[in-house]
């Protein structure tokens, strides 16, 4: 059949917003539960991927809120950086890739032509993510709560955070060296990509650069191994790239042009000069340090103008790529001729030993390079190599005797202190770079740029790292190896520049507005303004009350306050803590430590955030899907094509939280059709007005212990468990009711209700059409356990029946009769019960065979049976699954297969013959054990 999910979509949607279920409001008699997902930026589009995490968020609350608790859920957006700016200019620029971006994800023409502006572009998605995303994915939010990182009522927020900040001794000014865009200054460069398009995991390398004299010039290498100065046997030019002469401080340098264009933005004094053809160099010898000698100069193609200064210097002892370059040149008599070299001097640079690295000898990189079987340097396992030898040298080398007064250092000891001396003499400088390629979302690249007043948050502080890891152990974070990996995270996490100069948008900083907040600095205490926003929203107070003294009162408790401030104290007392803050994997480095350590520094230790939990990726089959990279498909032509709530059990039941899925449709589908069979079934069911069957008790006391189960599954906020237990395990037990001939309706009404509940948390449109009863499914209560309608006897006498079904198609398999007249199925001796119960209760204690047989043997009717009593017991504690969940007894077992005798009739169509083993002498009857009959055909 199919279901008009749309039409029904909007049904419920409308019924919800009408009934305000989303309202959350402080209710003294009630528990509350506090939750948001990291709201998200405003960079182009949401696509399924982003619903997956606002998924589980509306899930847990529809949950806590069914549990009977006051639910707060509010949303946002962070509109903070430079994304908005960035889309605004490509639609002005009448960008064709932008247009049809716009067009393909439902913007109407008339729309475009006003999103010129970055105020427009963030309006009109504030609009599409509320109203086109969340509302019809059918999220019970606090929508009176929505906040935007742009408004101006969030920016008396942020600078308020930053006055605490400065009062707690978090502030403070010094230089930096920044990720910047070219065009609009300061980026933030991590993997959650908010303010870039390329390169979210580029680390910032610090090099030193070592000066080569030569004439009147000096050749600059950068280096990452200071310390490997004293086995430098020559330079390495690219005969292919352009080299400048630059003057820094007086000085004449040479290096490639991309490097000397990065360094302006690093030093004040750096003019580029001519273009340098450095082939002339080639054969000529420059003085280098360390060695105190001259080195020759020679060409090498894997030498890079983008990476470092497009001059490396070469140390083919500890360097595979340098051992490699050097070992092909020597090896190439016509390649040395033709750029006017000696073969045989080439061929006389011997490597020069200079570190000793455990589990290696003398030259690390020649033994490495013949280990591998290297033979050029385009073979990618160079890289391999290199990571190995230099990793190696880090943590265990040695400097060696030739070092002169470093000798015998540790080489991560000698490596700063060559580098501080080279500094100190003048012979070394430091340049900054970006470990790969890094573009802004304007378009323009990113590099290092020296701010010299830069303004950061001082995470670094010891006494504020100790007392989060201290809480962190108090809270409940998701999974549990994110958990064990944050202290290390905390540890790690330095000082944070928290500003930046330019064109960006955000808060301005309070003590100095050319600064604007950087966007992870202004998101991190932001669960607490949203109980803030909804009374401005409301107009209960104005932009005029958000002074220092109104959210030192609301959030702080200090100071009287006026009359109109009480009620919004009284939310944020009622409401805070946030019990859970849901985010992408990228936040974990990022966002959810500074979020941690935020609220630590600014709020009193009683609102202190309880919970964390991370959600992975939905990813493209090419890897992460981008909201401005495209490559997704749009939430609306999804939510037409699968309905939300095939969309929400995708999420929730394809995976764990914890782990990447790849958006599959034909998947998709699959969960569409789960819920259209789900909907026949209860029809189905609905129609059936019957008697009461043996089969009742069952059912009733199996979606008893689903309820506890799907409990169970919830403490840890396990959607997939409860996924798992509400649309398959349930929907299998209605199906063999039926089978079974079950048709009470007093049952399968009271059923129906607990499995809309059950469903209404993730699937909330279809536990809604399903509901018979007056009052709203989402408004209701979660079912209680009643523990007296569990029925263990009722639950073995059905397992009993299912098992002997497996048996007889077994036996049928084996028989390969052409016609059947007859089943005898033969129940096992009545003595078998008893050793059952017995062995099932001492295999909880013990699984000593020994131990077992003495207490079995203290039976003076066990004792009797001797060899066979063994043999069984031996059997099952070998393999406990012998052993039914229940053991009951020959009575009820007997009374259970009689019952169900007209069913198995009609299931294979023959006569059943139901005996005691006692009344029979076949072997078939010898071979009956509690919970598996013995079974004959003919």
């Amino acid at each position: 059949m199919n279901l008009d999910w749309n039409k029904l979509q909007d049904k419920w949607q409308k019924q919800w917003e009408k009934a305000e279920l989303g309202k959350a409001t402080a209710q003294k008699d009630k528990d509350k539960f506090f939750m948001i997902f990291a709201y998200p930026g405003i960079s182009g589009f949401l696509h399924v991927g982003h619903m997956r995490g606002f998924s589980y968020t509306d899930a847990i609350c529809r949950y806590q809120r069914l549990k009977g608790k006051e639910v707060i859920f509010p949303v946002g957006t962070h509109a903070s950086g430079n994304q908005a700016i960035s889309f605004a200019n490509k639609v002005k620029n009448k960008d064709q890739d932008w247009i049809n971006y716009l067009l393909n994800n439902g913007c109407p023409q008339k729309k475009i032509k006003e999103l010129t502006t970055p105020e427009k572009i963030i309006e009109y998605f504030n609009d599409v993510y509320v109203n086109d995303y969340w509302k019809k994915f059918g999220f019970l939010c606090d929508w009176e709560r929505f906040t935007c990182t742009t408004f101006p009522d969030y920016e008396k927020f942020i600078q308020w955070q930053f006055k605490k900040l400065l009062q707690k001794d978090l502030l403070i000014q010094k230089p930096y060296f920044a990720t910047a865009c070219i065009v609009h200054g300061p980026v933030a460069v991590d993997p959650s990509e908010t303010d870039i398009s390329k390169g979210g995991n580029a680390e910032k390398n610090e090099y030193t650069l070592l000066k080569f004299k030569l004439d009147d010039v000096y050749l600059v290498a950068a280096t990452l191994r200071p310390e490997t100065i004293f086995g430098q046997t020559n330079l390495w030019i690219n005969p292919e790239i352009k080299y400048l002469r630059v003057e820094v401080e007086g000085e004449s340098w040479i290096m490639s042009r991309e490097a000397a264009e990065k360094l302006q933005y690093q030093k004040d004094d750096v003019l580029l000069k001519e273009d340098i053809d450095l082939k002339k160099f080639i054969g000529r010898k420059a003085k280098a340090h360390g060695i105190d000698g001259e080195i020759i100069i020679l060409p090498a193609t894997f030498v890079n103008a983008k990476v470092g200064t497009g001059i490396v210097t070469s140390v083919p002892s500890d360097a595979p790529f340098d051992y490699v370059a050097l070992k092909t040149l020597q090896e190439n008599p016509q390649l040395c001729k033709a750029y006017n070299l000696n073969p045989q001097e080439i061929k006389n640079i011997n490597l020069i030993p200079i570190i000793k690295t455990k589990g290696y000898g003398t030259f690390p990189a020649k033994e490495i390079v013949e280990k591998l079987n290297i033979k050029s340097l385009v073979d990618p396992k160079l890289e391999e190599a290199t990571k190995e030898v230099y990793k190696a040298g880090h943590h265990s080398g040695v400097m060696a005797e030739n070092c002169g007064k470093y000798a015998g250092k540790k080489v991560e000891e000698a490596k700063e202190l060559i580098k501080a001396e080279l500094l100190e003499s003048g012979k070394g400088d430091v340049f900054h770079d970006l470990s790969e390629e890094v573009i802004c979302r304007c378009g323009s690249k990113v590099v290092i740029k020296r701010i010299d007043d830069q303004w950061f948050i001082r995470y670094s502080d010891q006494a504020l790292t100790e007392i989060s890891k201290e809480h962190l152990q108090k809270m409940n974070i998701y999974p549990k190896e994110y958990k064990e990996n944050l202290p290390g995270i905390l540890d790690w996490f330095g000082d944070r520049a928290c500003t930046r100069l330019g064109n960006w948008l955000g808060s301005k900083f309070p003590f100095d507005e050319d600064w604007i907040v950087e966007p992870i600095s202004d998101s991190t205490l932001y669960p607490a303004y949203y109980i803030v926003s909804k009374f401005i929203n409301n107009d209960t107070i104005s932009l005029h009350d958000l002074s220092e003294e109104f959210f030192d009162y609301v959030f702080l408790g200090q100071g009287e306050g006026m009359k109109k401030w009480k009620p919004i104290r009284e939310e944020f007392q009622y409401f805070y803590p946030l019990d859970l803050n849901l985010g992408g994997k990228e936040h974990q480095t990022v966002h959810f430590p500074v979020f941690i350590m935020n609220h630590l520094a600014i709020l009193p230790a009683d609102k202190w955030p309880k919970g964390i939990m991370v959600n992975w990726w939905v990813t493209g089959k090419g890897g992460k899907i981008s909201k401005s990279k495209g490559g997704a498909e749009p939430i609306p032509n999804a939510m037409q094509k699968y309905g939300v709530d095939a969309m929400r059990l995708y999420y929730a039941h394809i995976g764990s939280p914890h782990v990447d899925v790849v958006w599959a449709e034909e998947v998709v589908f699959n969960y569409k059709n789960a819920l259209e069979r789900i909907y026949t079934l209860a029809e189905e069911l609905r129609k059936l007005n019957g008697n009461k069957k043996a089969v009742d008790d069952w059912l009733l006391s199996k979606v008893q212990e689903h309820i506890k189960a799907c409990n169970k599954a919830m403490e840890n906020y396990g959607l997939r468990e409860l996924a798992s237990i509400v649309y398959y395990t349930i929907y299998e037990d209605l199906k063999w009711y039926l089978r079974r001939g079950g048709e009470n309706k007093k049952v399968i009404a009271e059923v129906l209700n607990i499995w809309t509940l059950l469903m209404n948390p993730i699937t909330p449109h279809l536990s809604e059409e399903l509901n018979d009863t007056a009052k709203l499914v989402s408004a209701s209560s979660w079912p209680r356990v009643e523990e007296k309608k569990i029925n263990k006897k009722a639950e073995a006498s059905e397992e009993l029946i299912g098992t002997t079904i497996g048996g007889m198609r077994n036996v049928l398999n084996l028989a390969k009769l052409e016609k059947i007249k007859v089943f005898t199925l033969f129940i096992a001796e009545e003595w078998t019960y008893e050793l059952f119960n017995l062995v099932s209760k001492e295999i909880k204690v013990t699984r000593n065979i020994g131990e077992i047989m003495k207490r079995v043997l203290e039976e003076e009717k066990l004792k009797m049976k001797g060899k066979e009593v063994s043999k069984i017991v031996m059997s099952l504690v070998k393999d406990v699954s012998r052993i039914p969940s229940l053991v009951t007894s020959q009575k009820e077992e007997l009374a259970a297969l009689k019952e169900a005798k007209i069913f198995l009739e009609k299931e294979f169509e023959c006569k059943i013959e139901i005996l005691r083993a006692e009344d029979s002498q076949h072997p078939k009857a010898q071979s009956a054990m509690p919970g598996k009959p013995g079974i004959l055909v003919e």
